[in-house]
């Protein structure tokens, strides 16, 4: 019997964004700001719940744009739910997130952890995906990171 936690990695991705701390936490809070920020490019988020206090619970769907889609739950989306492990405003919220799928290879929680760091013109924000389920393909979910957070600064930046 294969140990799944053994095939589990941690992706990261980061970027400067030039807003505040402040700002970016509240876009990490508002279910608004992110339905628009947070879908990676080619997909569409609905928010199905959204309490942003600790030991709150989410539940979203990212729905894929276009032909050729391969979502995790369906044939065009990705739904997850969670709950918010730990909220510190203006420096780091921690999630933990598990896909509605019947593939095992999507099985199991995932914690997401945003780390907001002040720096000069701005802030490094740093997000680190731990026990990423071995069916998330690393350079997929890399791109998809680093799509995410080109979003959010789009989204604080203006």
């Amino acid at each position: 019997m294969t140990n799944t936690r053994e095939t589990r990695r941690t992706d990261i991705g980061s970027r400067i964004i030039k807003a505040p701390p402040e700002v970016i936490y509240r876009a990490l809070v508002d279910p608004e700001a992110v339905a628009s920020w947070r879908p990676p490019k080619g997909m569409r988020a609905e928010i199905l719940a959204f309490e942003p206090r600790q030991d709150g619970t989410f539940r979203m769907a990212f729905i894929y744009e276009g032909a050729g889609s391969h979502g995790k739950t369906t044939d065009s989306a990705d739904v997850f739910e969670g709950r918010f492990v730990e909220l510190v405003p203006n420096s780091h919220v921690v999630e933990l997130i598990a896909f509605e799928s019947d593939d095992p290879a999507f099985a199991g929680s995932m914690r997401i952890i945003t780390l907001l760091e002040p720096v000069k013109g701005g802030t490094k924000v740093t997000v680190r995906c731990e026990d990423v389920p071995p069916g998330i393909g690393e350079d997929d979910h890399r791109e998809g990171i680093a799509s995410s957070l080109e979003n959010l600064a789009a989204f604080t930046e203006t």
